[in-house]
């Protein structure tokens, strides 16, 4: 590692919301900065003006800030690097775009859709496996390597369309080191002359992506795997420039991939399996279509961030519980893994299941209180602090808590039948009355004078504990499920418990 201060550089597209994956790298490079005492950057590269979409760039400012990813600088913080938006870079880029050109390391070129669309036919039917605009096919294009000086000045100065285009040396062998690729060897022979400066007035990725790393003072450049075939291209560029000796050092993070198959993560997965692949909601501007987000989901963002750190990286241990500080105390880019990480859904709500349980009751009822109140519902926080710490180890989220303590707040309007079925018998109403009449006989209405009461009638009757203790959770809960019976029935007091075994009893028939 360089002994430069780090400066690392999440870049996104403003063409959407923000992909779990896209996120995961913004994390990863967060991890890094904070872990080498150096500063994480928001750059936002909006050069493809066709793809911009209305929102996108307030989204992913807003999904950092929700995961607790804190930006050095960036477009709301400044910094003396900017601005930090590629759109108002625009004249930074024409201008070293233009010195490309004069170099020799570029060349204008003027080719119609139609020119470029007949060399790749003319190339496919002469059964070329190569159909690109590279050194071999660029000496037959309409550009300047082909025309004159004076022919390429009278068309740049009637304002006819042009590209700059890079051009690629021939059989020269780029070989660059990823921290976590190793080695990556590519062959100039392979790669065409992508475009760098285009009609439209905006530089394309490739120009616009070196140039600000390079003069924001970027050290380290870490991005999804999908750039890995740019990295040759990039590492040119660094060379015509002369900046070679300040190029920043290549990681390029494994795939997110879909939960079982082939192939990386996509909304589509999340669609037919029902989990959200974005971390906020999103409304599409143009459709109205509405995609799901982690936050409205109810994950909390620590759970988020702890299992899109687990993603293709490993601390080598057998934690899996991360703060924020142990992700940064913890984290070794060395250790991310190359081959592609599975996503889980049910390991991400398993996450959330720990950060649940982790919080106070306190917290968590004032959490329940609020959906509580939109139904009408209007108890003490004592109350509902009771029924969090009796049911939050079975729930994955907040919102689970409803369905798992409904009966707590409203008496059985109706009785599960298959419970009925397989748990109410014909001495059961008999059972209960009984049951019933010594629990009205009890001072202290608790779990342990409930249980004594119980274990005599067992005794007693000689009869197994299911045949007393389901049906009693039938009356009070109105299926089979909740927490312990007699904690239940304590939540109650003995008034509502009372007047539920009495409705249990007249409302089932067997």
């Amino acid at each position: 590692m360089n002994n430069r201060k780090i400066r690392v550089r999440f870049a996104p597209s403003p063409t959407g919301p923000l992909h779990m994956g896209g996120v995961r790298t913004a994390l990863f490079n967060y991890l890094f900065a904070k872990k080498n005492n150096g500063s994480f950057i928001l750059r936002i590269e909006d050069t493809d003006q066709t793809r911009y979409v209305e929102g996108a760039e307030d989204y992913i400012i807003e999904s950092l800030k929700w995961c607790g990813i804190q930006i050095d600088e960036g477009i709301e913080e400044g910094g003396s690097y900017g601005p930090y938006r590629q759109s108002d870079r625009k004249e930074i880029y024409k201008e070293i775009a233009e010195k490309f050109v004069e170099t020799g390391n570029a060349y204008f070129a003027f080719d119609t859709a139609e020119e470029l669309e007949a060399m790749r036919e003319s190339l496919k039917n002469e059964k070329n496996s190569v159909q690109q605009y590279n050194a071999l096919t660029r000496e037959s294009m309409k550009n300047s390597l082909t025309l004159s000086e004076e022919e390429t000045e009278a068309k740049i100065q009637s304002g006819e369309p042009y590209v700059i285009r890079f051009k690629m040396p021939e059989n020269e062998d780029i070989v660059v080191e990823d921290i976590i690729r190793g080695t990556v060897k590519v062959n100039t022979n392979q790669l065409d002359d992508k475009v760098l400066f285009k009609s439209d007035g905006m530089p394309t990725y490739h120009l616009a992506n070196v140039i600000d790393d390079h003069l924001m003072k970027i050290t380290h450049v870490i991005r999804g795997e999908e750039w890995l075939p740019s990295l040759p291209l990039h590492v040119m560029l660094y060379r015509a420039l002369g900046w070679e000796k300040s190029m920043p050092e290549f990681a390029h993070l494994p795939l997110l991939l879909k939960p079982s198959g082939k192939g990386k993560l996509s909304k589509r997965d999340g669609d037919a399996l029902g989990f959200p692949v974005f971390p906020l909601e999103w409304t599409d501007p143009k459709t109205g279509e509405v995609s799901r987000g982690y936050r409205e989901d109810g994950y909390f963002p620590e759970a988020f961030v702890n299992m899109l750190a687990l993603l293709g990286w490993n601390p080598g241990t057998e934690q899996e519980i991360f703060s924020m500080r142990e992700l940064i105390a913890a984290f070794d880019i060395t250790k991310v893994q190359k081959g592609g990480a599975r996503f889980d859904p049910e390991k991400a709500k398993w996450f959330n299941h720990k950060y649940l349980v982790a919080r106070s009751d306190e917290k968590l009822a004032r959490l329940f209180q609020k959906e509580l109140k939109e139904k009408g519902i209007i108890v003490d926080d004592a109350f509902v602090i009771k029924i969090v710490q009796l049911i939050k180890e079975r729930a994955h989220f907040v919102s689970d808590f409803w369905e798992q303590s409904s009966f707590f707040f409203q008496a059985p309007k109706a009785y599960d039948p298959k419970v009925i079925k397989k748990r109410w018998k014909e001495h059961t109403p008999a059972l209960l009355t009984e049951l019933k009449e010594r629990f009205e006989a009890l001072e202290n209405f608790n779990h342990d004078s409930m249980n004594k009461v119980v274990q005599e009638i067992i005794e007693e009757k000689e009869i197994g504990m299911g045949q007393i203790m389901n049906p009693l959770r039938l009356t009070l809960v109105g299926a089979g499920i909740g927490p312990g019976v007699f904690e239940i029935a304590e939540l109650l007091g003995k008034e509502e418990t009372l007047k539920r075994i009495q409705a249990g009893i007249d409302h089932i028939k067997k």
